[in-house]
């Protein structure tokens, strides 16, 4: 058997910010009525809750974010992933519902430092001075689709398709280079 590894296997650069892809993450899709209670309860059993619009709720070393009106998807550690979807269906049982673990199929990367919004803004079509702290976005980053939120102070997490996961690194490090801070 195989071992898991990430698409570019924790690669790093740190430029005026830090851009790195964060490794095997756990990540669960999950398309149901946001407002079932079947669904509440499952992610309640994992520490979260229904997330309201464009918003990423953390529980513990857990989060849920909001893709779209019947969309969620949820964060966890990479082992506890299929733990996850049978929880959920079980939750779900009968309802109208797909739970399905999608993190061999995505990326996540981590932007740090102070500038770190800087680094985004060149390749994203947002207004990172309005984009409050845990509030989801889904874009893109140049030519590539992707989901970004800003998860601390001076971090962001930045998510696409693991197809894409090279070509996103050389963006965000390009974008990242000392000298390119803007002023």
């Amino acid at each position: 058997m195989s071992e898991a590894v990430s698409a570019l296997k924790g690669k790093s650069h740190t430029g005026f910010a830090t851009v790195a892809e964060a490794g095997l993450t756990g990540m669960v899709s999950v398309r149901a009525d946001l407002g079932s209670a079947a669904l509440a309860a499952g992610l309640g059993a994992l520490g979260l809750s229904v997330p309201g619009q464009r918003q990423v709720v953390a529980g513990g070393a857990r989060s849920v974010a909001w893709m779209s009106p019947d969309e969620l998807m949820i964060f966890c550690g990479y082992a506890e992933a299929v733990q996850v979807v049978a929880g959920l269906v079980a939750a779900l049982g009968a309802e109208h519902s797909l739970v399905v673990d999608v993190s061999d199929m995505r990326s996540v990367f981590i932007i740090t430092g102070a500038r770190g919004d800087e680094v985004l803004m060149k390749l994203c079509p947002v207004d990172f001075a309005t984009l409050p702290q845990m509030e989801m976005r889904r874009t893109r980053a140049a030519q590539t689709g992707v989901a970004l939120w800003r998860s601390g102070p001076e971090e962001f997490r930045l998510i696409c398709f693991r197809s894409v996961a090279g070509y996103v690194l050389g963006l965000l490090e390009v974008a990242a280079r000392k000298g390119g801070e803007i002023y």
